[in-house]
């Protein structure tokens, strides 16, 4: 190929070829750089330190990937929850000795707080010696009784002494077992 250069008769002419061939020059120089992809380059993002970490309020942690949700279970009203210790459903009254028919009797009541549910209360009433309070027992009553959804049962618990002079002595009366279970 053969090349050919055009030249001037005056000195502007050579001048204008001299830009001419810089300005093309750099012209193919921003071509070839836009083209691979290094014009210009990426303009440099810092951070502050002091930038405040995102939160989140739906409860995830990215820090940890295990979701926190938690199933809760709540019984249906068919289900109500119980305690079998049944001792909060019973009040007792009256703790009394009888001289002339050798006996103790506590008035007991029952009252069932379920609406939905009857329960059985096996129970044990105990007059225990008060002074000196050494943890005996005179008698033990024990009996089951069944308790209809919001009822009351009231009964006397009794226990008849086998001496038959007893003295003078001190006592309390305690409902000391009161097992609840459902029917």
């Amino acid at each position: 190929m053969q090349q050919r250069m055009r030249r001037g008769t005056g000195t502007r002419g050579g001048a204008r070829t001299g830009i001419r061939a810089a300005v093309a020059a750099g012209l193919a120089l921003v071509t070839v750089a836009t083209v691979s992809g290094c014009a210009f380059g990426r303009p440099r993002v810092t951070v502050p330190s002091s930038f405040p970490s995102p939160t989140f309020s739906s409860g995830y942690d990215p820090s940890d990937p295990t979701p926190s949700y938690e199933p809760t279970y709540s019984p249906s009203p068919t289900q109500e929850t119980y305690d079998p210790d049944g001792r909060s459903d019973v009040s007792g009254s009256g703790c009394d000795f009888s001289d002339s028919l050798r006996q103790f009797t506590y008035t007991v009541s029952i009252t069932n707080p379920s609406m939905n549910d009857s329960f059985s209360y096996d129970m044990a009433v105990n007059w225990m010696k008060a002074k000196p309070a050494d943890g005996k027992a005179y008698g033990l009553h024990e009996r089951s009784i069944t308790v209809g959804p919001g009822d009351t049962e009231t009964y006397t618990a009794k226990y008849t002494v086998n001496q038959s002079s007893i003295g003078r002595f001190w006592f309390t009366c305690e409902i000391t077992r009161a097992h609840k279970s459902r029917m």
